[in-house]
């Protein structure tokens, strides 16, 4: 079974236009000839963001990503925040062209079926169809224990509760990804909506439902103590984890 992409055709309201159309020109003007091409994924090129509550995610493609400052970026984001507060957040990956060639169940799954182009030429299109399987799912989780150990590391030391709130909902969020690519052999599907993610997995995973509820629960409202949710957050990475030795050692 071949994935589909996510975002087949960008229906972007106009108030957020102006903020994307903005983006990439600070982007352009501050990295000048060292950019491939630029996606976004989520909300906003879907037509669905909501107002002081949707983020902006960005993906950048280049040649080689040191040659794009972070802390440039991040002044670009400041800047933007500050005269576009509509939005929540602004967030930018980068990755290499030959990341997303090199790497196609990797980044190439996510330029070719999360992302969608909004500058440049679309590399995704070079990625080969992916096809779900086993092999597929592991590689997706590649880096999904390094990830986890830097969200969970931030949490523990997030010193107010604003960075607490927001460490909590994204480590929900991450978890919850990754346990709905165990179910995608079920659901022939990449679901970018967190409710029918959570849907799904309650449908075809064996985990405990009680921990995918809390999981998402803290993704809508991430108020809850810290320990508590680490304690909860590590009951689902071990399940994960068992999960995904066991795939690897059938495959052999």
């Amino acid at each position: 079974m071949i994935l589909e992409k996510v975002i087949n055709r960008i229906v972007m309201q106009s108030e957020y236009k102006v903020i994307v159309d903005k983006y990439i020109d600070n982007i352009l003007t501050e990295f000048k000839d060292k950019i491939h091409s630029i996606y976004m994924c989520g909300s906003i090129p879907k037509g669905t963001a909501e107002p002081y509550k949707s983020d902006a995610d960005f993906t950048i493609v280049c040649v080689d990503p040191k040659d794009i400052d972070y802390e440039r970026l991040s002044n670009i984001k400041e800047r933007l925040l500050e005269e576009y507060p509509i939005v929540t957040k602004i967030d930018t990956i980068v990755c290499s062209i030959d990341d997303v060639l090199s790497k196609p169940n990797e980044w190439g799954f996510w330029v070719k079926i999360i992302c969608v182009c909004i500058y440049g030429h679309d590399v995704g299109e070079q990625v080969p169809p992916i096809v779900i399987s086993p092999e597929f799912i592991l590689d997706l989780n590649t880096e999904t224990k390094e990830e986890v150990d830097r969200i969970h590391s931030s949490l523990t030391n997030a010193s107010n509760n604003a960075m607490k709130t927001r460490y909590i909902k994204g480590y929900s969020k991450r978890l919850i990804r990754a346990l709905y690519s165990l179910v995608l052999e079920d659901t022939g599907v990449w679901e970018d909506d967190l409710s029918k993610m959570k849907n799904a997995i309650l449908n075809y995973c064996e985990i405990d439902s009680s921990l995918v509820d809390y999981l998402y629960a803290c993704y809508l409202d991430s108020n809850v103590p810290v320990e508590e949710f680490l304690g909860i957050a590590e009951e689902v990475f071990s399940y994960l984890e068992n999960t995904l030795n066991v795939m690897a050692a059938m495959r052999g």
